[in-house]
């Protein structure tokens, strides 16, 4: 019966594609309103990989709910909601005049968007329709949708969407944020964000993409970035995700990274009803090293799932990985890393770690990471961890003069701060700690008056 209702569902996602396709999309180019057609095929053939149809990949996280709920707007409205700077304020970051794209329930807002100069930041769809050559050479030619599911969807359905392009030997001073912001009006309804980055040789970038909720309310992001590092640049990029707790929120990460390139990127995910994340790395060139960081804070009952696939198809590559989970109530969190290394592929160099902190004795965490390695003369390793305040460091601590809450306080945002450290930009790094700070100092008063 369930099966039934999910099928349903799906059936009104294609519906809805022939009114988006007829509207919203009809004065795209030839090339695009073709690639949705293929995307919303394979949409068609894959369905929603629900656990029911044994999907290894989506082992531990059930999407039955998100495919069988019954969203009324899958298209997307008219007109944004007006948002004021007040508003916006919260959500920002870093000086007043910094770089941004801001989408409210999934339009541009260009009133409420500074752009840089010298370089390419622009509305997906825009650059789409002004045949912007970069666009049609790289939309939909990394992040692959032919067995994926969420990626054919949102490949069929973007609206609006960011498009950035950085010139060659062009170093980007201060980051350019890229702003999805959903007010009241987001309810019940479906939207597909769509980032596109390239950067030129030897460029020198920082990218900010957030996700954030001005009311809460059940709706569905899902949303595809894919990033293409020119030779010899180096790009950050910085992942805040802030939806509302009853939301559904999925996400997409492809990266390329060319040769002797660098690649930095930090995600955050404080929000979310059911969330899934897949950042996805395939080396590009020899030479290319990146960092890998998370952090995940989910609550009540929220789910929070990071897949993390690192795949080396050049020799001369390096790779670390840092995740770490703070977790309570009732929440739960799934962390899968692979690091694939392909055959005759030389001299990489990879680690990975995942470690997770639970506040409850209800809140669960299940990591798997995994190996694929086809080669010799490599250097990989892994880690994984699990478990509650060690009672050991809390009674040293309280010995000290601290009481219990300040004890526990030191220990749990040490234990999260070992991650948000590692952020680079020092503005964004305070932008982060705030956010942790805060999410903690409410679980620590919910201790105190329960």
């Amino acid at each position: 019966m369930a099966l039934d209702v999910v099928t349903q569902q799906q059936e009104r996602y294609l519906l809805a594609f022939e009114t988006f396709a007829r509207n919203g999309a009809a004065r795209e180019p030839a090339w695009a309103q073709v690639l949705r057609r293929e995307a919303i095929a394979r949409f068609a053939a894959l369905g929603f990989p629900v656990a029911r149809r044994g999907n290894e990949e989506w082992k531990y996280t059930d999407v039955n709910s998100l495919a069988r709920y019954p969203f009324q707007d899958l298209v997307l409205p008219a007109a944004p909601v007006p948002v004021t700077a007040k508003e916006l304020a919260p959500f920002t970051l870093g000086e007043p005049g910094w770089h941004r794209l801001v989408f409210v329930d999934g339009s541009y807002v260009p009133e409420l968007s500074l752009l840089p100069s010298g370089v390419t930041a622009a509305n997906l769809t825009e650059a789409m329709v002004n045949k912007t050559e970069p666009v049609q050479q790289h939309l939909a030619r990394h992040a692959g949708y032919s067995d994926q599911a969420f990626t054919a969807l949102n490949t069929a359905f973007f609206h609006d969407g960011a498009f950035v392009s950085i010139p060659d030997e062009a170093v980007v001073k201060g980051p350019l944020h890229l702003l999805f912001l959903f007010t009241a009006r987001a309810r019940e309804g479906v939207f597909h964000p769509r980032v596109l980055v390239h950067t030129g040789r030897h460029s020198k970038a920082t990218i900010v993409e957030s996700y954030a909720a001005l009311a809460e309310g059940c709706y569905f992001t899902n949303a595809v970035t894919e990033v293409v590092v020119g030779e010899g640049a180096s790009l950050e990029h910085y992942t805040f995700q802030r939806q509302s707790e009853q939301a559904f929120h999925v996400a997409t990460t492809q990266v390329e990274p060319g040769r002797d390139s660098t690649f930095f990127s930090f995600h955050l995910d404080l929000g979310g009803r059911l969330v899934r994340n897949n950042l996805n790395v395939v080396t590009g060139g020899e030479g290319c090293s990146f960092t890998l960081n998370g952090l995940y804070l989910p609550g009540g009952s929220q789910h929070v799932d990071n897949q993390v696939i690192i795949e080396h198809t050049r020799s001369h590559t390096t790779a670390r990985e840092v995740y770490k989970g703070v977790l309570n109530h009732k929440a739960r969190s799934v962390f899968h890393g692979s690091i694939i290394v392909r055959e005759g592929v030389k001299k990489v160099n990879a680690e990975q770690v995942d470690k997770n902190l639970l506040l409850s004795d209800q809140a669960e965490a299940d990591t798997k990471p995994a190996f694929w390695i086809y080669a010799d003369d490599v250097k990989c390793g892994h880690g994984a961890a699990c478990g509650q305040i060690d009672q050991n460091a809390l009674f040293y601590l309280r010995s000290r003069g601290l009481t219990e809450r300040e004890a526990r306080q030191f220990l749990v945002r040490g234990f999260a701060g070992e991650v948000v450290a590692s952020i680079r930009a020092e503005p964004i790094r305070a932008h982060v700690d705030e956010l942790v700070q805060a999410r903690l100092r409410g679980w620590l008063e919910e201790d105190e008056t329960a």
